[in-house]
């Protein structure tokens, strides 16, 4: 009874799907028929003093849709411009030698963002696309765009987007380079905007997290147009902070988690959790004022308990409590890097199914994508309603 039933079944679907794709297909000539009228204003036999142009025939053209690869009837004509010269009419909506709808390229895009590689991506789709015009070829090409498209993102002008707050920091890849996989540093700068949203500023592969190579970046910015910012948080790593002297009297804050993680580190294991709690009384004051009380009262106690857990808080010096200038609201995402922590993390999440990068450029270009075609989001940091203040308000000094 049941393999009747599904007998009878089968064909049914087949000629629903059928059905359906026909009338799709109808539905784009249809489309692309009444985007001509409008060009040329008139219809079909139509004769009035506003006409702008003749039809030319058609064309008959095979494209990719999320319904399959279709042979679409696609209207000609020659369009009069003001001067009386004419020019081939050209759709908006299905562009000259596209072979492809731009949802089936987002699928695509989509797939490899996800982790997938060129024979996993047609291997997904095949039964939606079929493999005529999913060849490894074209899905390679789809994918070029990308480098186009973080090459212009990487050059653009950042003088029209002023960003409160920077975070700085850097993580590692595996890259295949000169024959041999090896694990690359990568430098990520995320900015925060008036409105509290965060937004990738800069990525760039690195040969280390050295002075000279922060500098660079930070150079590139400022030669961009990106404007001074009003805080730069960083985890202390020598090298960046050399390179931070490029945006001179910019305050800058130590991340306390990385500074208790070194804390921790030169502290004998029995007494962590008291050094712990004396720490936690610095970074979590009520205000500035107490937190300062707090961080001599841990410099004269751990001085004789442990001159090395002392000389390591002492080495951040005032940086550790900048945050507690700014509004209170905003301490809590101003006092670590756990912002770009969050996104580095998100990277090495999206980009473990590949053991290793064939390109150096396959690498950055995929963790721009991530975040430029929302693959990664980012909340607002907490009290952002401050910051358009504080940033309307240090303009209006230096000017």
């Amino acid at each position: 009874m049941e393999k009747v039933s599904r007998e009878k079944v089968a064909p049914f679907r087949q000629d629903i799907r059928e059905l359906l794709e026909r009338r799709l297909q109808e539905a784009v000539e249809v489309v692309l028929e009444e985007e001509l009228s409008a060009a040329l204003g008139s219809g079909w036999y139509e004769r009035n003093p506003v006409r702008r142009g003749h039809r030319n025939g058609s064309a008959r053209r095979r494209i990719t849709t999320v319904a399959g690869t279709r042979e679409l009837e696609v209207p000609r004509a020659r369009i009069l411009g003001a001067d009386g010269s004419s020019r081939e009419f050209r759709s908006e909506l299905l562009s000259r030698y596209a072979r492809r709808t731009a949802e089936v390229d987002e699928a695509i895009l989509a797939c490899y963002l996800s982790g997938a590689n060129s024979r996993r991506i047609r291997k997904a789709l095949a039964p939606l696309l079929g493999d005529e015009h999913l060849s490894k070829s074209s899905v390679s090409r789809v994918v070029a765009r990308l480098k186009e498209l973080f090459a212009t993102w990487s050059s653009r002008e950042l003088a029209g987007e002023p960003c409160g707050v920077l975070f700085l920091d850097g993580f590692h890849l595996k890259v295949r380079m000169a024959g041999r996989v090896v694990s690359v540093p990568v430098l990520a700068v995320l900015g925060v905007r008036e409105g509290g949203e965060k937004q990738l500023l800069a990525l760039r592969l690195a040969p280390s997290e050295a002075a000279a190579n922060w500098g660079e970046m930070i150079a590139d910015l400022q030669r961009r147009g990106l404007p001074a910012p009003l805080l730069l948080v960083v985890d202390g790593h020598q090298g960046l902070g050399k390179a931070l002297s490029a945006w001179s009297g910019v305050k800058v804050q130590r991340c306390t988690v990385h500074k208790l993680a070194n804390l921790t580190a030169a502290c004998p294991a029995h007494a962590r959790r008291e050094m712990k709690r004396d720490y936690q009384r610095i970074t979590h004051a009520a205000d500035g004022l107490a937190a300062r009380k707090a961080y001599d009262a841990f410099l004269a106690k751990w001085s004789r308990l442990c001159p090395a857990v002392a000389r390591s808080l002492e080495e951040s010096g005032s940086e550790l409590l900048t945050f507690y200038e700014l509004p209170k609201p905003m301490w809590k995402s101003l006092r670590s890097t756990n912002s770009i922590e969050n996104l580095n993390r998100e990277f090495r999440r999206r980009t473990k199914t590949q053991a290793s990068f064939g390109t150096e450029e396959a690498a950055i270009t995929l963790l721009y994508a991530l975040v430029a075609f929302g693959q990664i989001e980012m909340r607002k940091i907490d009290g952002y309603r401050h910051l358009n203040a504080l940033m309307t308000s240090a303009t209006a000094q230096a000017a």
